[in-house]
This record gives C-alpha cells, structure tokens and sequence, in this order.
C-alpha cells in the first residue's frame, strides 16, 4: 500500500488481520506513527473467510464462558473493549449490524465490507501496509526494537505480534514467527486445530457421509462427561462435523493431545424421549403387515442411510423381519439411537481448522495491558495468544478487543517515552 518507511514509529504491528487491523487504527487514532508488516499479499484474508463469508464478527451473549484460557485475563480485556464497544466501532467506519440470533453480521451480508471499511480506516489514519513482508528477526535495540525481514529492516519504541498460529495457513499465518517469539524467551502452550471435525470410528461412516442432523453431542473424556451440545451434526467419511462438533473441539483435542480417551456420546433423536420411540416401535408392530422388515421401525424418524447403520449397532439386520424384533431388542435400539458411542481418534489437519487452541502463555502477558511481561514494549494480540473461543463470533470478538487493548496501551507507553525524553 505505500513504501517502506526507514524512519523510527512509534508502533509497528505484526499481522494485518482482524487483531493487527484493529491494533494499528487504535494506535493511530491516538496520534502515534504505525505501520502494518504483512507476510500475504493482501491485508484480512482471513477475515474473508469468516462465517461462510458473511462474517459473524460478534455476539449478543458474551461472556468468558464462550472462551478457553486465562478467565481472569480475558475477563479484564472484554472489561476494556466489549461487544457494545464493537458494535459503535464497527458503525463508526460505516459497518451498520444486522442481527440474527444474537449474532452480528454487517448489514450488506458480505465479510468483504468489513475488509474494506477497516482498509479505508487505515488509509484515513495514514497507516501503511507493508505486504509480502515476513519477518526473519525481532530483537530489542537502542530505539526500541528492530525487525528483519526478507527485504528490509524496520524500528520501532513498541511493537505488537498479532500474526496468528497455524489454521487456515493459506489465509495468513505459517507459523513463521513462533521461533521469532521464542528467541525472545516466551513459552507456547502447545498449539492444535480447534472449530474443526475429528476422525471417529465406532459405527461405518462411509456409509452415512453427508448425512445432517439435529443431534445432542456429550464429550467424555477418560469416560467423565466434559462438555454437551445440541445442533446439526455433520456425519463424513473420515467421521463427525458441524457446528456442535466444533463448540466441544477444543476440550476434545487438548486431551487427544494428553493421550486421553475422548468419545462422543450421540443422540440421534434428541427430541424424542426413549419411552416415547419404545412406544412408536410398539405401535409400528401392530400395525404392520407380514413379512416386513426390521427397518419399518425407523422409515421417517431418521434419514434412510441412518436406519441400517443405527439398526446394526444394536445388533438388528435392516432386512431381519420385524416380527422376530423382541421388546429387549426395541429397548437396546433405542438406547443405541440416544446414546450411539463413537471413539475420536485424531482431530482434522490446520487447514481445516477456524482457529487454534493453545498460544503464548498467557501468565508470560499483563492482563491489563496485554504487555509482554519479560520484555517492555513488546505486546500480544489475537490468536498468538493462549485463548480461543466457540462458534458465533467470539473469535473475532477476541481479536477486536485484544487488538483494541495491545493498540491503546502500546500507544500509551510510546506517549510516555516521548514525556520522559523531554524531561531529559
């Protein structure tokens, strides 16, 4: 967007996605010198991604309990920027809300809008964009700090990392600044995809791929119920997705991680109570005809390649004649449709993922400030860090406030140098 700078900023902000984006205008609405360093070609990329493209980019129930991580710290930065501060942000750079649900899109239905408002921000603010800058080298110098990257240096008083972890790779982040940040003596929580499926075996999912349906979903892990959810259940070849899958998927994979036995325990009729399917499988015997099969039981209660396979896990053939079909048997089949045992082997690649668990630790970062607390003017913004949130715009949410956050106190503390240079 503008040639490089050689001369001394007060902020430069590592990663022009949501948090970075954010982290810069904040920044620069203060009247401090800010400059992006971008490693992708264009600004936001992910950002575009977002929502199946229409951007859920917050919500209307926010609390910490949509979030995994340091509570007390994610607490103290919502304290600082919270959705009502989102949503007076996002109409005073021209993104009117449209809500459905308790979630917020921006009124023309496009992520695209939201990438544009928060570009023509940047340009009103005089920020510049440096693409297709990597970043080789981060160290603290006499000004401050200096950064390396492939094509040339840069120096700043402060700096803020807000370049990501590992999902969605080709929309931004690689990876490439966690030994960069390491150099500089912080620790990572060790980062796996999160809002993503997993690979499960248990029944025969070849046979049920592309199957959806309203389903209660309950995470054991180590055989404890850790988490419950209700929504629309993605059956695939490899195993389970959708959304409910995704809501359970951070707990699920940190214990995959910790070598843990992780199962979901799956409702495939959630709304009907196991006295009540009894009941109709005792209805659909009377009223049956000679030489009916056992899949009778569930023609129009369940989709058609559901029947066979829920069928078998309760030891029934599909085509076993329905009058052989024992109330035991009708009993276990219920049980087996309300409560249908899968086992979660490996949770999907980063592609695939929407976000990551796991980060920057966050005892390593003021809670107030968002400050590295092992290096003065360093600061944390986004996914870096070590929280994560569930499906309905909290990410997103996450990276506004943090942004918000590291961009008003880096702000602060290069107001305070310029004070304390004066004094001089």
């Amino acid at each position: 967007m503008s040639k490089k700078s050689t001369k001394l900023l007060d902020v430069i902000v590592i990663g022009a996605g949501a948090s970075g984006m954010m982290a810069a205008i904040t920044a620069a609405k203060r009247g401090k010198s800010v400059a992006i360093l971008e490693r992708m070609n264009k600004p936001g990329k992910k950002i575009l991604a977002t929502g199946n493209g229409k951007c859920n980019f917050t919500n209307n129930n926010m609390d910490t309990s949509r979030f995994h991580g340091n509570i007390q710290l994610i607490q103290s930065v919502l304290d600082r920027f919270s959705k009502e501060d989102t949503l007076s942000f996002f109409h005073e750079i021209g993104i009117w809300p449209k809500e459905k649900n308790g979630y917020y899109y921006p009124n023309s239905g496009q992520a695209v809008s939201v990438v544009e408002a928060f570009n023509h921000e940047l340009n009103r603010l005089h920020v510049p964009v440096y693409l297709e800058q990597e970043v080789l080298d981060l160290f603290p110098d006499k000004y401050g700090f200096r950064i390396k990257t492939v094509q040339t240096s840069y120096t700043c008083r402060n700096v803020i990392v807000a370049s990501g972890l590992l999902a969605a790779s080709k929309l931004g982040s690689d990876g490439s600044m966690f030994s960069v940040i390491k150099e500089l003596g912080h620790r990572f929580v060790p980062v796996l995809p999160a809002l993503c499926g997993f690979y499960a075996k248990g029944i025969p999912f070849s046979k049920v791929a592309g199957v959806r349906c309203d389903a209660n979903l309950t995470l054991k892990i180590d055989g404890d119920t850790a988490a419950t959810e209700h929504g629309e259940l993605q059956l695939t070849d490899y195993g389970i997705s959708g959304i409910p899958v995704f809501q359970i998927s951070s707990p699920a994979v940190r214990a995959l991680y910790e070598k843990k036995t992780v199962a979901v325990a799956i409702d495939f009729l959630p709304e009907i109570s196991s006295e009540m399917l009894c009941t109709e499988f005792a209805l659909r015997m009377e009223r049956s005809k000679t030489e009916e099969k056992a899949d009778r039981l569930l023609s129009g209660l369940l989709n058609q390649k559901l029947i066979p396979v829920l069928l078998k896990y309760a030891g029934i053939h599909s085509n076993e004649m329905l009058e052989n079909i024992t109330s035991e048997r009708m009993e276990r089949l219920s049980a087996g449709i309300h409560d249908c045992q899968v086992t979660l082997e490996k949770v999907r690649d980063f592609e695939f993922a929407q976000v990551c668990t796991g980060g920057i630790r966050t005892e390593e970062i003021d809670e107030k400030t968002l400050e590295s607390r092992l290096l003065s003017g360093l600061y944390f913004a986004g996914e870096i860090l070590d929280v994560d949130g569930i499906c309905g715009g909290y990410n997103l949410q996450w990276a506004w406030t943090s942004g918000y956050v590291a961009g008003t106190s880096a702000a602060k503390k290069a107001r305070q140098s310029e004070l304390g240079k004066g004094q001089k």
